[in-house]
């Protein structure tokens, strides 16, 4: 979990989320999580859809994704 902060290339080009101008600014603001490299970040994504098309159904579905962003690539 530290390779984000130890072995990450810091050049300035956007190679991985932790370059990201919205990762320093979540670092600025909360200093005490940021201060440990160990800190697991998560991404987290949804989508909703109705699975037959039939739009007098009210039910969908509504897959939701957990991602780490400070894995490796």
């Amino acid at each position: 979990m530290i390779w984000r902060d130890k072995y990450r290339i810091k050049d300035g080009v956007l190679r991985h989320l932790a370059d990201a101008k919205v990762w320093r600014e979540f670092d600025e603001q909360y200093p005490h999580f940021a201060s440990d490299p160990r800190n697991i970040r998560f991404g987290l994504a949804s989508d909703g859809f109705n699975t037959f098309r039939i739009m007098s159904i009210t039910s969908s579905t509504s897959p939701i994704l957990l991602i780490p962003c400070n894995l490796p690539p």
